[in-house]
């Protein structure tokens, strides 16, 4: 790992992060010093959500980093310019894309409307594509360029492929588009990895989407997620076009016991993971 305070002083770009995951990751970077920019649509509460976009960034600042928050889609190219843009003229720059905004939808292809189909992948592989292309200009200028996509290792299995393709479709483009960027802008120096959680996570989609208080109890902590973000992020530029899991990058840190994570002893596996790496 490079040096502990690897993220100080850096500016993260990052789609989503009002809640979850995104939250736990940028609150995680404004511990470590890090300057976030946050692109979400959440700019008034929502009854059955916690957090907008401007508490995530109180957050963020009560950790003790800077932040700002920007609304907007990331589906819609104006918006992530703006992003990125205001990202600069803030805070001088973009070292760091996090692509986290997400849509899930676990419909199989009959059921499944043409809109939910065009939401996930406009969301999901297009948002990432026009999130790190609207930063590229930016990214080339830093020290330490990175890009960090949550998006699962890609997989033929069947038994994945054939229970919700569309989705499938939309997280495993988020995964060659960072691979590919890792091979593309190599010689730019520019870092691109990719990581996924080895068990489910506790979020509002679980609760919500995914079997509710019975899943939730075997999911783990969304700070797992953020532990690991910040250990991919301080990797080597020579560690680049990876798909990592939470777990597998914890270890190399020196973390093999995950129950402060939570998840009880036997915890749900996520989407497109097979087995738990004891």
């Amino acid at each position: 790992m490079d040096h502990p305070d690897a993220l100080a002083g850096q500016t993260v770009l990052m789609s989503g992060g009002s809640r979850g995951i995104g939250l736990a990751i940028a609150t995680a970077a404004g511990r470590r010093g890090a300057n976030v920019v946050i692109l979400a649509k959440t700019d008034r509460p929502d009854p059955r959500l916690p957090g907008t976009v401007h508490t995530a960034v109180e957050q963020v600042e009560q950790a003790g980093g800077r932040a700002l928050a920007v609304v907007g889609d990331v589906r819609v190219e104006d918006d992530v310019e703006r992003a990125a843009r205001q990202a600069v003229e803030r805070f001088g720059g973009i070292d760091i894309v996090v692509n986290n905004a997400s849509a899930l939808n676990l419909s199989g292809t009959e059921e499944l409307s043409v809109k939910r189909y065009d939401l996930m992948q406009q969301i999901n592989s297009r948002g990432t594509f026009l999130l790190f292309k609207a930063a590229l200009p930016h990214l080339r200028k830093s020290g330490r360029p990175r890009v960090l996509s949550l998006s699962p290792p890609i997989t033929t299995a069947p038994h994945w492929l054939g229970r919700f393709p569309a989705y499938a479709l939309s997280k495993f483009g988020m995964t060659i588009l960072t691979l590919g960027w890792a091979a593309e802008f190599a010689e730019a120096g520019i870092t691109a990895n990719c990581l996924w959680p080895e068990t489910a996570i506790k979020t509002a989609a679980v609760q919500n989407l995914l079997g509710g208080s019975e899943t939730v109890q075997r999911s783990r902590s969304p700070e797992i997620m953020a532990d690991a973000a910040i250990a991919v992020l301080s990797l080597p530029p020579e560690r680049t076009g990876q798909t990592l899991l939470d777990v597998e990058i914890l270890r190399e840190t020196g973390i093999s016991d995950f129950s402060r994570y939570g998840g009880g002893e036997d915890p749900e596996l996520d989407f497109f993971v097979d087995e738990l790496s004891r």
